[in-house]
């Protein structure tokens, strides 16, 4: 099994023990996403504010890992409350282009940081 750890420095650092990603076999298995600033660790404000954050957190680990948007076959979207599954899916058109990635999207009742939302990607390189 060829199995590396994905490492970033312009993507937030872990905040417990876990990875940023884990490549195996040329599948990428990015750890959920919140809407952390990577140079102060805080989350951005409001819902669309971490979700912005949160895309480009997601931009980072791909570009640091030879990979790109159209790399992503599988995103999982965690949110505290439903209601903001439209914005979901406004961010997720914006961010990825047709034919979509695969999606499923959870209400969870809290996240870490107190975040409204968290995603994580499977990428094939």
């Amino acid at each position: 099994m060829d199995k590396n750890i994905v490492k970033v420095d312009n993507a937030p650092a872990a905040v417990g023990a876990y990875s940023q990603g884990v490549s195996v076999n040329g599948t990428y298995y990015f750890s959920g996403m919140l809407g952390l600033d990577p140079s102060t660790m805080e989350l951005k404000e409001g819902f669309d504010g971490q979700v912005a954050q949160i895309m480009t957190n997601i931009d980072a680990v791909l570009s640091g890992s030879s990979l790109n948007r159209e790399n992503v076959v599988k995103t999982t979207v965690f949110v505290t409350d439903l209601k903001d599954f439209p914005q979901v899916n406004q961010a997720y058109e914006a961010f990825f282009t047709k034919p979509y990635p695969a999606r499923s999207c959870v209400q969870v009742s809290a996240l870490p940081k107190g975040a409204a939302v968290e995603i994580e990607v499977v990428a094939v390189g």
